[in-house]
């Protein structure tokens, strides 16, 4: 397939499974003297928009990171914010990301969140679990370092239950499944904007191998020549995965 963005047009391998660090919306909203609000809601049309972009380039599966465990730390008003504007994405994608065969998960603790916003996801989620097209994973109140705890200690109670502790290459093995991204296979290229270059506690598990690209967009900014941009970068990199090449480069 041929790309155009903002790097020279080449031939590139679209990659399986993209995850996005949706990082620079404060800021954004800094710049031109606007509340905070402004730019998370500018950053929801921006990840409505890469949706699309990223279905129509054949990417299967996306993960984008709206909140973390963290961003509880934030100013309550801000959090308020964030809060509605989730509960309004959800009314009003919903439908649209059904009738376009968008398969939606949520990712993370949701317990914390209030009842009507637990009803909507379930919503979404159940609404869309049949559909064909692309899947877009939404990581809501989640932490990558609870998400291993948490597989940890299902390990161990099933382990506790059969009375057999198993060997480390079984639990390496078998962690997949007991992580709330289970089934989902691992990104190829996770993505992160803003500029800042760290994952964040964001699929610590699952990002072991991807490669990485780190844009100095702000996400509000971030645009479908950023998508193809990071994803030609992607396909010039070769991934080894800790092997060498064949001509023993």
């Amino acid at each position: 397939m041929i790309l155009k963005g903002k790097q020279s047009e080449i031939i590139t391998d679209i990659p399986r499974h993209i995850a996005v660090i949706m990082d620079g919306n404060g800021r954004w909203a800094n710049n031109r003297g606007l509340p905070r609000t402004m730019g998370h809601k500018q950053g929801a049309e921006s990840a409505r928009k890469i949706v699309k972009h990223a279905a129509e380039l054949g990417v299967e599966y996306l993960t984008l990171f709206g909140f973390s465990s963290e961003n509880w730390k934030r100013p309550q008003s801000e959090i308020n914010d964030l809060m509605q504007l989730l509960r309004q994405y959800l009314r009003k994608e919903t439908a649209e990301l059904h009738k376009n065969k968008v398969k939606l998960m949520v990712i993370g603790d949701k317990t914390a969140f209030d009842e009507d916003i637990i009803r909507l996801i379930d919503n979404a989620e159940r609404l869309t679990k049949d559909n064909t097209g692309i899947t877009v994973i939404m990581a809501l109140n989640y932490g990558g370092r609870y998400d291993i705890a948490q597989a940890a200690q299902a390990m161990m109670k099933e382990a506790l239950a059969d009375g057999n502790i198993p060997e480390i290459e079984e639990i390496e093995e078998s962690m997949p499944t007991f992580l709330s991204a289970k089934d989902i296979p691992d990104p190829d290229l996770l993505i992160r904007t803003s500029g800042e270059k760290r994952i964040s506690n964001f699929l610590l598990w699952q990002c072991a191998y991807s490669e990485m690209v780190f844009t100095p967009t702000l996400w509000p900014d971030f645009d479908k020549d950023d998508l193809v941009h990071a994803i030609n970068e992607y396909a010039e990199r070769d991934r080894r995965f800790g092997a060498i090449k064949k001509s023993g480069a």
